[in-house]
């Protein structure tokens, strides 16, 4: 009899695993671990049901590839029942290399290691495990697999099964409707030409829906300004607790953060961690920052103390958007409110300081996305004439601003 597990997923019904090589790989501790990453990070600080995880958002982008591996089964470009494994498998790991709060503490806890080098570190330390049956998941994942090149594009492209999911998940669980996309017709259009996935020319439509979806989803939820003010929050605390610790000051601080906080003053390769660094980072979560804030928020230093207090309390940062005319008389009322109970300059940049947050929402050059006419033609999407997406508007959005810490005397 073969194994056969269904999942209830509020977003798209049953999801069904059928593998039992899937069914394993769900039930490691590493993927599990992604039970408690929350997907948003501290959304939940303005969204209050932002509270899905990166486990959640792995099934569903799982699921996604298995409906879009199917509709071009039956358009006539097959699959091994191996490839469409290990293409799911891809997509099901993609995000396993996610540290604590997601993308918030990306830079603080490794600096410079991006998640998705941490996921191909992961799954090929999987694939040892499991006696090298993941030697093709991996081909798929790092865009070496030769044989069908377009699987990749499922897994990492402007309209992936990642972006796919996170966007129909994202807005579902903030109840922010303008990111709801199509995602059923765009699985329906999909196609590939000359090794190439490419849309069928009627989909034009629905992936501009889904492009403009997601740009509005940067801004009014992924970098709503205090989704943003919540994110710098918990970046803000983490630095100074690092800086803190390499100072040799008296803090709380427990492994595994510990040893990846000592790594700063290690001559290590970040993208190429050993096995210990790898396990010791798959220890880390959401509760072990969460556990470190409450008790840093009793710390004799001032400084950290305060920013642990607001994070809790939700007294986070205030953004204002830089103005060149008020930006250099605010900025200055606002560090002088905060000078009296701090030391030095280095400490005041923990609560007044700039920064500039950006979206890409679209790439032409690199990685345009193709239309198939009926007569099998390829037409980018920014050159048909009507296109909503085309290269006069702004593809990279910018914005400046001063982001300061409400001060309020506390006892």
């Amino acid at each position: 009899m073969k194994m056969s597990k269904i999942i209830n997923d509020p977003v798209y019904g049953f999801i069904r695993i059928k593998n039992p090589l899937v069914q394993k790989i769900i039930d490691h501790p590493y993927f599990q671990r992604l039970r408690r990453i929350k997907q948003m990070g501290s959304a939940e600080l303005v969204y209050p049901g932002a509270n899905h995880t990166r486990f959640h958002h792995s099934l569903g982008a799982y699921h996604l590839m298995g409906v879009a591996l199917h509709e071009l089964q039956l358009k006539g470009i097959k699959t091994s029942k191996e490839e469409r494994l290990h293409s799911s498998l891809a997509i099901l790991l993609h995000d396993i290399g996610h540290g604590p709060f997601s993308h918030a503490l990306e830079k603080i806890i490794i600096p410079g290691l991006h998640h998705e080098s941490l996921s191909k570190q992961l799954i090929q330390v999987l694939n040892e495990e499991f006696n090298g049956k993941l030697e093709q998941t991996l081909a798929i994942f790092n865009n070496t697999y030769t044989d069908k090149p377009w699987l990749h594009a499922l897994i990492s492209s402007q309209y992936d099964m990642d972006r796919m999911d996170y966007l129909n998940r994202d807005s579902y669980y903030t109840g922010v409707s303008e990111g709801v996309i199509g995602y059923d017709r765009i699985l329906h259009m999909l196609t590939v030409q000359n090794d190439t996935l490419v849309v069928e020319e009627k989909g034009l439509h629905s992936i501009e829906k889904f492009l403009i979806a997601r740009r509005i989803m940067y801004w009014q939820v992924y970098q709503h300004k205090a989704v943003l003010a919540a994110e710098l929050i918990i970046n803000q605390i983490l630095k100074r607790a690092k800086e803190l610790f390499l100072q040799n000051k008296d803090i709380y601080v427990l492994s595994p953060l510990k040893y990846f906080f000592a790594l700063e003053n290690e001559n290590k390769n970040f993208n190429n961690l050993d096995y210990k660094s790898l396990e010791l980072f798959c220890e880390l979560d959401d509760y072990d920052i969460v556990q470190h804030i409450k008790i840093w928020s009793k710390s004799n230093d001032y400084v950290l103390s305060q920013l642990c207090k607001g994070y809790l309390e939700r007294k986070i940062y205030k953004i204002i958007s830089f103005n060149e005319e008020t930006h250099k008389e605010w900025k200055e009322k606002m560090e002088n409110m905060h000078a009296n109970h701090l030391n030095n300059q280095e400490e005041l940049n923990y609560f007044v300081f700039n920064g500039k947050a950006s979206n890409r929402f679209y790439d032409i050059q690199s990685d345009a996305i193709l239309f198939q006419s009926k007569s099998g033609n390829l037409k980018s999407l920014h050159e048909y004439e009507h296109s909503l997406i085309h290269a006069e508007i702004p593809l990279v959005l910018e914005k400046n601003y001063l982001a300061y810490f409400p001060h309020e005397e506390r006892k």
